[in-house]
Protein backbone atom coordinates (compact mmCIF):
# COMPACT_ATOMS: atom_id res chain seq x y z
CA UNK A 1 0.00 0.00 0.00
CA UNK A 2 1.84 2.59 -1.35
CA UNK A 3 -0.70 5.19 -1.80
CA UNK A 4 -0.58 8.62 0.32
CA UNK A 5 -2.56 7.62 3.40
CA UNK A 6 -5.59 9.27 4.08
CA UNK A 7 -6.02 7.68 7.83
CA UNK A 8 -4.01 6.48 10.05
CA UNK A 9 -5.33 4.82 13.82
CA UNK A 10 -2.03 4.11 15.90
CA UNK A 11 -1.98 1.67 18.54
CA UNK A 12 -5.54 2.67 20.35
CA UNK A 13 -7.06 1.86 22.62
CA UNK A 14 -10.87 2.58 23.78
CA UNK A 15 -12.88 2.39 26.70
CA UNK A 16 -16.43 2.66 27.55
CA UNK A 17 -17.56 4.56 30.73
CA UNK A 18 -14.37 4.16 32.11
CA UNK A 19 -13.89 0.75 32.82
CA UNK A 20 -14.64 -1.36 30.12
CA UNK A 21 -11.88 -1.60 27.13
CA UNK A 22 -13.14 -2.62 24.18
CA UNK A 23 -10.04 -1.56 21.83
CA UNK A 24 -6.22 -2.64 22.70
CA UNK A 25 -3.75 -1.42 20.64
CA UNK A 26 -5.28 -1.07 17.09
CA UNK A 27 -3.17 0.02 14.14
CA UNK A 28 -4.08 0.23 10.77
CA UNK A 29 -3.76 2.53 7.49
CA UNK A 30 -6.55 3.51 5.36
CA UNK A 31 -4.95 5.01 1.52
CA UNK A 32 -6.70 7.29 -0.39
CA UNK A 33 -9.07 5.53 -2.89
CA UNK A 34 -9.18 2.40 -1.71
CA UNK A 35 -11.51 0.38 0.04
CA UNK A 36 -10.33 -0.96 3.14
CA UNK A 37 -12.03 -4.48 5.16
CA UNK A 38 -12.26 -4.85 8.39
CA UNK A 39 -13.12 -8.25 9.57
CA UNK A 40 -13.79 -10.62 12.44
CA UNK A 41 -16.69 -11.88 14.41
CA UNK A 42 -19.53 -10.28 16.60
CA UNK A 43 -17.57 -8.69 19.40
CA UNK A 44 -14.23 -8.42 18.13
CA UNK A 45 -14.07 -4.37 17.85
CA UNK A 46 -14.96 -3.63 14.60
CA UNK A 47 -17.85 -1.21 14.73
CA UNK A 48 -16.15 0.44 17.82
CA UNK A 49 -13.27 0.82 15.55
CA UNK A 50 -16.00 2.66 12.83
CA UNK A 51 -17.01 5.04 16.15
CA UNK A 52 -13.80 5.84 17.62
CA UNK A 53 -13.15 7.24 13.87
CA UNK A 54 -16.30 9.27 13.41
CA UNK A 55 -16.79 10.82 16.67
CA UNK A 56 -19.81 8.58 17.49
CA UNK A 57 -18.09 7.06 21.02
CA UNK A 58 -18.86 10.50 22.90
CA UNK A 59 -22.78 9.86 22.70
CA UNK A 60 -21.98 6.28 23.93
CA UNK A 61 -19.77 7.39 26.54
CA UNK A 62 -16.54 6.21 24.97
CA UNK A 63 -13.37 7.47 23.97
CA UNK A 64 -9.89 6.95 22.84
CA UNK A 65 -7.57 6.63 26.24
CA UNK A 66 -4.19 5.89 24.19
CA UNK A 67 -3.09 6.25 20.69
CA UNK A 68 -4.44 8.72 17.99
CA UNK A 69 -6.06 8.84 15.14
CA UNK A 70 -4.88 11.17 12.71
CA UNK A 71 -7.30 12.09 9.41
CA UNK A 72 -4.89 13.63 6.72
CA UNK A 73 -2.28 14.05 9.11
CA UNK A 74 -4.70 15.63 11.87
CA UNK A 75 -5.49 14.57 14.99
CA UNK A 76 -8.94 13.65 15.28
CA UNK A 77 -9.39 11.41 18.05
CA UNK A 78 -12.42 12.06 20.48
CA UNK A 79 -13.49 15.23 18.79
CA UNK A 80 -17.12 15.88 18.59
CA UNK A 81 -18.98 13.80 15.84
CA UNK A 82 -20.17 17.01 13.81
CA UNK A 83 -16.81 18.38 13.72
CA UNK A 84 -15.71 15.12 12.14
CA UNK A 85 -18.20 15.14 9.49
CA UNK A 86 -17.85 18.49 8.10
CA UNK A 87 -14.14 17.36 7.20
CA UNK A 88 -15.53 14.52 5.08
CA UNK A 89 -15.90 11.83 7.04
CA UNK A 90 -19.34 10.17 7.19
CA UNK A 91 -20.55 6.97 8.60
CA UNK A 92 -23.15 4.79 8.06
CA UNK A 93 -24.92 3.35 10.92
CA UNK A 94 -25.43 -0.76 10.85
CA UNK A 95 -29.09 -1.22 11.21
CA UNK A 96 -30.46 1.50 8.46
CA UNK A 97 -31.61 4.20 10.68
CA UNK A 98 -34.00 6.19 8.45
CA UNK A 99 -36.19 8.96 9.50
CA UNK A 100 -39.28 6.80 9.49
CA UNK A 101 -41.47 9.89 8.60
CA UNK A 102 -39.70 11.27 5.98
CA UNK A 103 -40.16 10.12 2.28
CA UNK A 104 -37.16 8.78 0.56
CA UNK A 105 -36.16 11.82 -1.26
CA UNK A 106 -36.77 14.14 1.56
CA UNK A 107 -34.56 11.34 3.58
CA UNK A 108 -31.86 12.47 1.20
CA UNK A 109 -31.68 15.55 1.28
CA UNK A 110 -30.90 15.39 4.94
CA UNK A 111 -27.57 14.41 3.73
CA UNK A 112 -27.10 17.80 2.92
CA UNK A 113 -26.95 19.18 6.21
CA UNK A 114 -23.47 19.62 6.56
CA UNK A 115 -23.54 21.67 3.25
CA UNK A 116 -26.43 23.88 3.70
CA UNK A 117 -27.54 25.92 1.54
CA UNK A 118 -25.51 24.86 -1.64
CA UNK A 119 -27.53 22.86 -4.92
CA UNK A 120 -28.08 19.29 -4.20
CA UNK A 121 -30.28 18.31 -7.12
CA UNK A 122 -27.22 17.19 -9.08
CA UNK A 123 -26.49 14.77 -6.13
CA UNK A 124 -29.83 13.61 -5.82
CA UNK A 125 -29.61 12.93 -9.56
CA UNK A 126 -26.45 10.71 -8.74
CA UNK A 127 -28.28 8.37 -6.00
CA UNK A 128 -30.63 7.65 -8.02
CA UNK A 129 -28.29 6.41 -11.16
CA UNK A 130 -26.56 4.41 -8.61
CA UNK A 131 -29.98 3.28 -7.07
CA UNK A 132 -32.88 3.71 -9.66
CA UNK A 133 -35.12 1.66 -7.66
CA UNK A 134 -35.13 4.56 -5.52
CA UNK A 135 -36.51 6.80 -7.93
CA UNK A 136 -39.99 5.41 -8.22
CA UNK A 137 -39.94 5.54 -4.26
CA UNK A 138 -38.54 8.61 -4.00
CA UNK A 139 -42.43 10.09 -2.54
CA UNK A 140 -42.75 6.71 -0.35
CA UNK A 141 -41.86 7.40 3.62
CA UNK A 142 -39.34 5.62 4.24
CA UNK A 143 -40.75 3.61 6.95
CA UNK A 144 -42.72 1.38 4.27
CA UNK A 145 -39.34 0.29 2.14
CA UNK A 146 -37.85 -3.54 2.21
CA UNK A 147 -34.41 -3.60 3.88
CA UNK A 148 -32.30 -3.39 0.88
CA UNK A 149 -34.57 -0.37 -0.28
CA UNK A 150 -33.14 1.61 3.12
CA UNK A 151 -29.70 0.02 2.59
CA UNK A 152 -29.53 2.08 -0.31
CA UNK A 153 -30.78 4.98 1.10
CA UNK A 154 -28.93 5.24 3.95
CA UNK A 155 -25.59 4.76 1.75
CA UNK A 156 -27.33 7.43 -0.95
CA UNK A 157 -27.81 9.90 2.11
CA UNK A 158 -24.02 9.52 2.87
CA UNK A 159 -23.29 10.20 -0.76
CA UNK A 160 -24.88 13.69 -0.37
CA UNK A 161 -23.06 14.57 2.10
CA UNK A 162 -19.95 14.40 -0.58
CA UNK A 163 -17.70 12.34 1.75
CA UNK A 164 -13.98 11.80 1.23
CA UNK A 165 -14.11 9.07 3.89
CA UNK A 166 -17.05 6.55 3.98
CA UNK A 167 -17.48 4.28 6.63
CA UNK A 168 -19.99 1.38 6.11
CA UNK A 169 -20.67 -0.90 9.19
CA UNK A 170 -22.71 -3.96 7.73
CA UNK A 171 -24.22 -3.31 5.02
CA UNK A 172 -24.90 -6.73 4.19
CA UNK A 173 -26.84 -7.40 7.66
CA UNK A 174 -29.99 -9.36 6.94
CA UNK A 175 -30.36 -8.61 3.12
CA UNK A 176 -31.24 -11.57 0.97
CA UNK A 177 -27.90 -12.74 -1.26
CA UNK A 178 -28.89 -10.87 -4.71
CA UNK A 179 -29.22 -7.99 -2.91
CA UNK A 180 -26.18 -8.52 -1.27
CA UNK A 181 -24.47 -8.89 -4.39
CA UNK A 182 -26.05 -5.82 -6.07
CA UNK A 183 -25.47 -3.49 -2.96
CA UNK A 184 -21.64 -4.50 -2.96
CA UNK A 185 -21.38 -4.16 -6.38
CA UNK A 186 -22.46 -0.13 -6.42
CA UNK A 187 -20.36 0.01 -3.17
CA UNK A 188 -16.90 -0.95 -5.24
CA UNK A 189 -18.76 1.66 -8.00
CA UNK A 190 -18.93 4.38 -6.29
CA UNK A 191 -14.89 3.68 -5.08
CA UNK A 192 -14.19 3.64 -8.53
CA UNK A 193 -16.23 6.54 -9.81
CA UNK A 194 -16.24 8.78 -7.15
CA UNK A 195 -12.66 8.12 -5.92
CA UNK A 196 -14.40 7.43 -2.33
CA UNK A 197 -12.23 6.01 0.06
CA UNK A 198 -14.23 3.44 1.83
CA UNK A 199 -13.97 1.36 4.88
CA UNK A 200 -15.68 -1.50 5.30
CA UNK A 201 -17.16 -3.42 8.30
CA UNK A 202 -18.35 -6.87 7.13
CA UNK A 203 -19.20 -10.17 8.73
CA UNK A 204 -19.74 -11.62 5.02
CA UNK A 205 -15.91 -11.86 4.68
CA UNK A 206 -16.15 -13.70 1.15
CA UNK A 207 -17.88 -10.60 -0.32
CA UNK A 208 -16.02 -7.98 1.24
CA UNK A 209 -13.18 -9.19 0.09
CA UNK A 210 -14.45 -9.31 -2.82
CA UNK A 211 -14.20 -5.81 -3.27
CA UNK A 212 -11.96 -4.40 -1.13
CA UNK A 213 -8.16 -4.06 -1.68
CA UNK A 214 -6.99 -4.58 1.39
CA UNK A 215 -8.13 -6.28 4.66
CA UNK A 216 -7.50 -6.38 8.52
CA UNK A 217 -8.74 -9.28 10.69
CA UNK A 218 -9.66 -8.44 14.49
CA UNK A 219 -10.22 -10.56 17.33
CA UNK A 220 -11.31 -9.38 21.18
CA UNK A 221 -10.12 -5.51 20.22
CA UNK A 222 -7.04 -6.35 18.70
CA UNK A 223 -6.05 -6.76 14.97
CA UNK A 224 -4.69 -10.30 14.46
CA UNK A 225 -4.41 -10.28 10.77
CA UNK A 226 -3.79 -8.32 7.54
CA UNK A 227 -2.69 -8.37 3.84
CA UNK A 228 -3.88 -7.73 0.74
CA UNK A 229 -7.55 -8.86 0.08
CA UNK A 230 -6.70 -11.73 -2.63
CA UNK A 231 -4.35 -13.05 -0.34
CA UNK A 232 -6.49 -13.17 3.03
CA UNK A 233 -8.80 -15.08 0.49
CA UNK A 234 -6.50 -17.56 0.27
CA UNK A 235 -5.08 -17.75 3.43
CA UNK A 236 -6.15 -21.07 5.31
CA UNK A 237 -6.81 -19.30 8.63
CA UNK A 238 -9.35 -17.02 6.95
CA UNK A 239 -10.72 -20.15 5.26
CA UNK A 240 -11.18 -21.68 7.81
CA UNK A 241 -12.93 -18.95 10.59
CA UNK A 242 -14.26 -17.18 8.35
CA UNK A 243 -15.22 -18.10 4.92
CA UNK A 244 -16.40 -21.27 6.63
CA UNK A 245 -14.25 -23.47 4.34
CA UNK A 246 -10.92 -25.61 5.18
CA UNK A 247 -7.91 -24.96 3.87
CA UNK A 248 -8.65 -26.87 0.63
CA UNK A 249 -11.36 -24.58 -0.10
CA UNK A 250 -14.08 -27.30 0.51
CA UNK A 251 -16.88 -25.83 2.73
CA UNK A 252 -17.08 -27.31 6.20
CA UNK A 253 -20.56 -27.89 8.72
CA UNK A 254 -21.41 -25.69 11.38
CA UNK A 255 -20.24 -27.91 14.00
CA UNK A 256 -16.57 -28.56 12.15
CA UNK A 257 -16.56 -24.52 12.64
CA UNK A 258 -17.83 -24.65 15.74
CA UNK A 259 -14.70 -27.52 16.94
CA UNK A 260 -12.25 -25.14 15.32
CA UNK A 261 -12.63 -22.11 16.60
CA UNK A 262 -11.56 -23.36 19.77
CA UNK A 263 -7.97 -23.65 18.29
CA UNK A 264 -7.27 -20.19 16.68
CA UNK A 265 -3.26 -19.27 17.16
CA UNK A 266 -3.92 -15.79 18.26
CA UNK A 267 -6.49 -16.03 20.85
Amino acid sequence: MNDKILLQINNIGVVYSDVIQVLKGVSLSVPENRIISLLGSNGAGKSTTLKAISGLLKPENGKVTEGSILYDGTEIHNLPPETITRQGIIQVLEGRQPFKYLTIEENLRVGTATRFGKPYKEDLDLVYAYFPVLVKRRKTLAGYCSGGELQMLVIGRALMAHPKLLLLDEPSLGLAPMVVQEIFRIIRRINEEQETTIVLVEQNANMALQIAHYGYVMENGKIVMEGDAAELRENPDVKEFYLGMGATGIAKSYQDVKAYKRRKRWL
